[in-house]
């Protein structure tokens, strides 16, 4: 018998992270505020009805461009060294997976973020994604970034589920997204995805990891009650099965309800092996 695998994917910022990733060093380094510089992404992204993902990360291009600041992979990844990660989140993923392996369950984890890849990349828990699904840059001759490459936002995110779904470990490749699989040949079910985020933006990847049978999960920021207010709302409506703070540590809740579905996609692995 195969073992099972459940996959654990994570929105980014305001869920493994207290901020914006953009906000731990890029933001600082052209010399603006988080405040003004995402006031000023909004303004363009209202005033040209574009997108937000776009509209940010024209502005990161250009206020780079202004400072004379070369955008280089290697400069993306020293930012991502500076964002600030959750209790817990450091330990959390060896955590998960020796709890897997114990009851036999291949655990592993992904990220499904607006934000960009190369900063992603830069923090110390890159390693520990089985693939890191999020926007970047077009990169020229020279190593610089000078147009975007993949922006991703919250609804084209789904489109991530369907590929780790699949086993297919590639942002470009729509291809074999869109052919057909017979259900035992997909690598991970929806019924095994645990699906973490922290706002409306996740609602479309909350939503479907629901709809097919998965566990959504809302995480917010301990004592910031609007944040706090806005996981239950969600609940509320049906978005979410399960609200905890955003800790993730031994004692957490988060690790509590995750020991808890992992224990459930073992007893029907085999519950299935006896049918």
């Amino acid at each position: 018998m195969r073992k099972p695998i459940v996959a654990l994917i994570y929105d980014f910022d305001g869920t493994l992270s207290p901020g914006n990733m953009q906000e731990f060093g890029f933001i600082q380094a052209v010399g603006s505020t988080p405040a003004e510089f995402w006031s000023k992404s909004n303004q363009i992204a209202v005033g040209q009805e574009a997108s937000n993902v776009l509209a940010y990360m024209k502005l990161m291009f250009d206020e780079a461009k202004a400072k004379h600041i070369p955008l280089r992979e290697e400069q993306f990844k020293d930012f991502g060294k500076s964002v600030q990660l959750y209790e817990g989140v450091k330990e959390w993923f060896d955590l998960v997976n020796d709890y897997g392996a114990s009851k036999g369950i291949k655990v592993e984890h992904y990220i499904n973020s607006s934000g960009l890849k190369e900063i992603v990349e830069g923090t110390p828990i890159a390693r520990k994604f089985r693939y890191i699904f999020a926007g970047s840059f077009i990169y020229n001759e020279k190593g610089e970034a000078e147009w975007p490459g993949i922006a991703v936002d919250s609804t084209n995110k789904t489109q991530f589920l369907f590929k780790i779904n699949k086993g297919i470990f590639s942002v470009r490749d729509s291809v074999r997204l869109n052919s057909s699989m017979s259900e035992e040949k997909k690598r991970v079910p929806f019924t095994n995805m645990i699906y973490f985020g922290d706002g409306e933006t996740d609602v479309p990847c909350m939503k479907i990891v629901g709809m097919f049978g998965g566990h959504s999960i809302a995480v917010y920021k301990q004592g910031d009650e609007k944040k706090r207010a806005l996981a239950k709302k969600l609940k509320r409506q049906g978005r979410v099965k399960f609200v905890v703070p955003a800790e993730y540590t031994p004692d957490s809740e988060a690790f509590k309800v995750v020991c808890a579905i992992i224990d459930k996609v073992k007893a029907e692995s085999v519950l299935q092996s006896l049918m």
